[in-house]
């Protein structure tokens, strides 16, 4: 049976299953008080005969290099031996999302879109025909604190790549038709993602976390798009590629010599203009937690988000408190999931995670819930994050949450082409080279005691901030929790 129409024969199953989760629902005890003490949950109990597992291995080691070249740009090569026959750069700089001016939310993701639309001496077409004619790639994206622009292709087809990679990042042309190609595809895509909750539950719940810093502010909207143009994408490029606040990540079967050559060439006279964009402070924490409802006329389900400022990235607590977050909601396995779908059958999904940025961060959990149990859901919520304080993981809860983190930081590591991205990533977030290699022992070496100090610190529910996206009538649910004020900002 092919794809298509195992989903179709799947449709029924799936919805007799949904209908048992509401009925399950329905019948459900509704939540402890907000202070009560958490429930035990249930142990997992595996089959009997299962084979122990295997040990964990680490990211090999990345034989990594760095040089610096006499314009200031950072190079990270790494060497490959075996494997594909591909080369990847990957170029990341600093200043992104939170960089952009406050009135232009979400700048940046048409300046990494546009990067390869044209440039001082190539079209759009003669890049794009030039990339095929290579069997090569080159995509950009960015993040709260910078830009990332990456080429693949193969390492025959090294130094041509590389020269037509440096052209695109150091000389867009920004041509006025892409650029309102452009603009007119972001808003129809802005569009659609408005109607969302989740898009206006993030939106409010970064004001939230973030007041006025530029943290709170990366996400686009209509009036930010529309004032994008053409002097403002040379400006912002102008700013933030610079030789001097980038780096260049090379990796593939080349010779570290053959490789800093290449480097050379393509980068070697690169100079910086003008003044460079301005560096991200760090946020100021709110003094009290908030509580938001935003009002969705007629919304059959809540869309819930509750959480509160964190740390930066480079924070010695970002690894437990990862694994804190894996157990807390990282999975099918979480305490969210188990409690909130598999339990009470409020939600298809619940999760949290801490989000990390180079200057600052934030803890959040979330889910999406029919309207009425969105009380009952923020309570539970709640009474998870209590629990998670009130007592030390269990040790076989804790060895498989760092072997989910491991496995699933050791799949997303395995391409070239991702280790270069990672480090490039880690680099803006201002983690050293080697902390790629270093996670999984690090995260292996987390106790209970570490997971608990950071549960005891961020999941105190009594300094938790709550947005909801949903329909009116949940208002009164909320009370409980605090006093609520409607934004229905944009």
């Amino acid at each position: 049976m092919d794809i298509p129409n195992f989903a179709r024969a799947l449709r029924p199953l799936t919805l007799a299953l949904g209908a048992c989760l509401i009925a399950a629902a329905a019948h459900a005890q509704s939540p402890a008080a907000p202070g009560a003490p958490p429930a035990e949950a249930p142990p997992t109990t595996l089959p009997a005969g299962l084979p122990a597992y295997g040990a964990d291995r680490p990211l090999p080691e990345l034989g990594l290099v760095e040089h610096r070249l006499d314009n200031g740009l950072t190079v990270w090569i790494v060497p490959r031996k075996g494997g594909l026959p591909k080369v990847d750069y990957v170029l990341a700089v600093r200043g992104g999302l939170a960089s952009d001016p406050a009135a232009l939310p979400g700048m940046s993701n048409l300046l990494a879109g546009l990067l390869q639309e044209g440039t001082a001496t190539r079209t759009s077409v003669r890049i794009a025909e030039e990339l095929e004619r290579l069997g090569a790639s080159i995509s950009a994206s960015a993040s709260s604190d910078g830009l990332v622009v990456a080429a693949s292709g193969l390492s025959s087809s090294a130094q041509p790549l590389a020269a037509l990679f440096a052209d695109v990042v150091r000389n867009p042309a920004f041509p006025d038709s892409e650029v309102q190609l452009a603009k007119t595809n972001a808003l129809q895509g802005l569009k659609a993602i408005q109607a969302q909750p989740a898009y206006q539950a993030n939106r409010a719940m970064g004001r939230v976390l973030f007041g006025d810093h530029p943290y709170g502010n990366t996400l686009p909207t209509e009036a930010g798009i529309a004032g994008t143009d053409v002097a403002g994408l040379q400006a912002a490029h102008a700013a933030r590629f610079r030789p001097d606040r980038a780096l260049l990540v090379i990796a593939g079967p080349l010779s570290g010599d053959h490789a800093l050559a290449l480097a050379r060439d393509a980068f070697g006279d690169w100079r910086g203009r003008g003044d460079a964009v301005a560096a991200v402070p760090a946020p100021m924490p709110a003094d009290r937690p908030q509580f938001v409802l935003v009002p969705r006329a007629g919304s059959v389900q809540s869309a819930v988000r509750i959480g509160r400022p964190a740390f930066a990235a480079d924070d010695a607590r970002a690894i437990p408190a990862a694994l804190a977050s894996t157990i807390l909601g990282g999975g099918f396995d979480s305490r969210l999931m188990r409690n909130l779908r598999e339990d009470k059958g409020y939600t298809y999904g619940a999760g949290s995670s801490f989000g990390l940025r180079a200057m600052g961060g934030a803890f959040q959990a979330q889910a999406d819930v029919r309207n009425e149990v969105t009380g009952a859901a923020i309570g539970e919520f709640l009474a998870e994050f209590e629990r998670m304080r009130a007592r030390p993981v269990p040790e076989d809860e804790l060895q498989r949450a760092k072997r989910f983190t491991a496995g699933t930081y050791l799949f997303q590591n395995q391409l070239q082409g991702a280790v270069a991205s990672a480090l490039a990533t880690n680099w803006l977030l201002g983690r050293p080279a080697d902390y790629l290699s270093r996670y999984v022992a690090q995260a292996d070496a987390v106790t209970a005691a570490q997971v608990q100090a950071v549960a005891r610190e961020f999941f105190d529910p009594a300094r938790q901030s709550i947005v909801v996206v949903g329909d009116a009538a949940v208002a009164e649910q909320l009370a409980p929790f605090g006093a609520f004020r409607a934004d229905d900002r944009p």
